[in-house]
């Protein structure tokens, strides 16, 4: 079953939408609710402080009238992991922000860091996810629901894990954002930007992210998590993340000075997760000068860039991260008839294609291309 599913998935993947004339969409998710305590240290409960910070990261937000904000829940109520990705997913939403407290028996563990999907058999990664996906076992028939998922097995944290290639750069380029904007609001450890297979994330189509804001089970990080100010320096943290992002990626042309750097204390660990995945060789994007393209698809499977594989659309170019094949339709010195061939590949169907840009073969910002 998930074989089939991940190759129908992966074959024509695509990456976040932006769009000039619709809001961006934020898919808030606080971790864990109701009968679902999460983790519990010193009088800190996990559920109640990711809700209070959703809260107020989408108070925050919401005064950008750009934005719109979708919670998978406002109150103290138990929501299975399914529902969660399904609300997402009915959203149609630009990105999905799941937010969590960590814990470990090593009660003098600190820090935040922020996770993507994929495949990793580092043992603290692996043990994050573990206790995250704990609450399947609270769901009625979960096994039947969840392909015979056992949470207690690191075996089946990685097969989950092998599904969840879309989106991959983009939830990259979010999780750095997040761990650079922890660094400016708060004095915690930046433990960086990780990957693991997470139940919450497994079925959501778009770029995603679960954050582990700090350790509840270290009593003095816990109580900072806890307090008010903690939360309201978390929630800034988080919430001029999204805006950063959302600056970068939804409407580009009127943010003139929008940083996209991700920032260097995480550039190691970003490195380290596309290197896990075998490199393959394909063309690269080597155009001198700056130049726009529409990436309209990413894959693991290379494709022969005939029109005929692309709804007729030429040229096509196609670059690889990791063992992800990226697809490209144009080549474009200007960004206005970017903007015109981004149009047409809606038109023909890549309903989530985007425009990058590139000088002399090199990806850069947006913002920095059209200035």
């Amino acid at each position: 079953m998930f074989k089939g599913f991940f190759f129908t998935l992966a074959l024509f993947n695509v990456f976040t939408i932006y769009s000039q004339s619709q809001k961006f969409k934020v898919i808030l998710d606080a971790g864990h609710g109701g009968k679902d305590y999460g983790a519990v240290y010193h009088g800190n409960i996990e559920k109640n402080i990711a809700l209070k910070t959703v809260l107020q990261v989408g108070s925050l937000l919401e005064k950008d009238s750009e934005i719109e904000i979708i919670y998978t829940r406002k109150t103290d109520v138990f929501i299975e992991l399914q529902q969660r990705a399904n609300i997402a997913n009915k959203a149609k939403g630009n990105i999905f922000v799941s937010i969590h407290c960590n814990a470990n028996k090593n009660l003098a563990a600190s820090g935040n860091e922020t996770f993507v999907m994929g495949i990793t058999r580092n043992t603290s990664n692996l043990e994050v996810a573990k206790n995250e996906n704990e609450v399947v076992t609270l769901e009625k028939d979960y096994k039947i629901k969840y392909d015979g998922f056992d949470p207690n097995s690191p075996e089946s944290v990685i097969g989950i894990s092998i599904l969840q290639e879309e989106h991959l750069d983009q939830s990259i380029e979010l999780a750095g954002r997040v761990q650079e904007f922890f660094m400016k609001k708060t004095q915690n450890k930046n433990r960086g930007v990780k990957q693991a297979g997470f139940l919450v994330l497994r079925q959501i189509s778009m770029p995603r992210v679960l954050i582990e804001m700090g350790f509840v089970s270290n009593k003095e990080e816990g109580e900072f998590l806890n307090s008010i100010e903690g939360q309201e320096q978390l929630a800034e943290a988080i919430a001029g993340a999204i805006m950063d992002y959302k600056n970068e990626f939804f409407n580009p042309s009127n943010n003139d000075n929008v940083k996209s750097n991700i920032p260097e204390d995480n550039k190691e660990e970003i490195e380290i997760i596309k290197k896990e995945i075998p490199k393959k060789t394909v063309e690269k994007i080597s155009e001198k000068g700056i130049i726009f393209k529409i990436q309209i698809a990413a894959s693991v499977n290379e494709l022969d860039t005939f029109p005929s594989n692309f709804k007729g659309l030429t040229p096509i170019s196609v670059e690889s991260t990791g063992s992800l094949f990226k697809y490209f339709y144009g080549s474009e010195k200007s960004y206005d008839t970017a903007k015109q061939k981004l149009e047409i590949a809606k038109q023909k169907g890549y309903s989530t294609a985007f425009i990058v840009a590139y000088k002399d073969g090199i990806k850069i910002s947006l913002s920095d291309a059209i200035k």
